[in-house]
C-alpha cells in the first residue's frame, strides 16, 4: 500500500518554511491505518518484545495498537507533570533549547525488551532520550519504529546503536 499518498503535506506549519507531514489523513483511512499497524507488528513479531512504549503525543496513537498486535502491554512516555506516580525524567536538546520527558519508574523492569514507537523520526533527539530512559530503568531497547522518517534531518545518525525501522521516508 502506498502510505505516502495518505499523508497530507501541510506547508508553513507550524511556522513558515516547514513542511509538516500530517498523519491524521492516514489515520482516518481504515486500510492505511491497518497497514501501518500490520507492518510494524510484522517487523517486530520475531523479536523479543515485552512491552511497547509510545511517545507523547502521536506515538500514543500507534503504540497501543502495535502492543495489542504483538500481545504485549503499552507504556506511555509523557511531557512533565502528566504522570501521577514516581517518575524518571530526562532532559534533551531541541534545535533551540531543551525539553523534558517522563516515565513511571515502575513502567519498565530490569531486563525487559522495549519497543519504542513514534509517528516521526526527525532529528532523533526525542527518540535517543527515550531510549536512554529505557536503559536507565534497566530495559533493553528492542527497536525503534516510526511511521515517517525525515531523512534530510539525519535523525537515524543519533540512533546507530539501535535497530531503527520506518515505513515512509522523505
Amino acid at each position: 500500500m502506498d502510505l505516502k499518498r495518505l499523508i497530507r503535506e501541510v506547508p508553513d506549519f507550524p511556522k513558515p518554511g516547514i513542511l509538516f507531514y500530517d498523519v491524521t489523513t492516514l489515520l482516518k483511512d481504515k486500510d492505511g491505518f491497518g497497514a501501518v499497524i500490520d507492518c510494524l507488528e510484522a517487523q517486530y513479531r520475531e523479536q523479543r518484545v515485552d512491552v511497547v512504549l509510545g511517545i507523547e503525543a502521536r506515538g500514543f496513537i500507534f503504540a497501543p495498537a502495535v502492543a495489542y498486535a504483538l500481545g504485549t502491554g503499552f507504556v506511555p512516555v509523557r511531557k512533565p507533570k502528566k504522570l501521577p506516580a514516581e517518575v524518571e525524567s530526562i532532559e534533551y536538546e531541541l534545535e533551540y533549547g531543551t525539553d523534558r520527558l517522563e516515565i513511571h519508574r515502575d513502567a519498565i523492569h530490569e531486563g525487559q525488551h522495549v519497543l519504542i514507537i513514534d509517528d516521526v523520526l526527525a532529528t532523533g533527539g526525542t527518540a535517543r532520550a527515550v531510549a536512554k530512559l529505557v536503559e536507565k530503568l534497566g530495559g533493553t531497547v528492542a527497536g525503534l519504529g516510526f511511521v515517517i522518517e525525515l531523512d534530510f534531518l539525519k535523525g537515524r545518525s543519533k540512533l546507530t546503536q539501535y535497530d531503527v525501522f520506518s515505513l515512509v521516508r522523505y
